[in-house]
């Protein structure tokens, strides 16, 4: 079983920066594939980036490219999404999920969830 905490969510101007979080418990990330995810209010939820247990395997939604990376950090137990030159589209509920070994970007590929964080984006 894997538990999953996100962090680092906060109210940001619009170009603004912020480094979110996402810290596994129970056991590491090793042999897990980690996605973020977003959810806008009365919107679906919708993938950000996922990344592959060996650093390989890294996508990003057109929507992110060039604004926000996905990365590993050295404990092997947490994942990172910077975002940089934040929009208020970006508003949103943001997710991570992990899953086995194997790229999707299907949300219902992913078996463990953590309980989000807000991000909120003024103009």
């Amino acid at each position: 079983q894997v538990q999953l905490v996100e962090s680092g969510g906060k109210n940001v101007q619009a170009g603004g920066s912020l480094r979110l979080s996402c810290t596994a418990s129970g056991r590491t990330f090793s042999n897990y594939r980690v996605g973020w995810f977003r959810q806008g209010l009365g919107k679906e939820r919708d993938i950000v980036a996922t990344i592959g247990w060996n650093y390989g395997g890294i996508w990003y939604a057109d929507s992110v490219k060039g604004r926000f990376t996905i990365s590993r950090g050295s404990a092997e137990n947490t994942v990172y999404l910077q975002m940089n030159s934040l929009r208020p589209e970006d508003t949103a509920l943001y997710y991570c999920a992990a899953k086995d070994i194997g790229f999707s970007t299907d949300s219902r590929q992913y078996t463990y969830w953590g309980q989000g964080t807000q991000v909120t984006v003024s103009s």
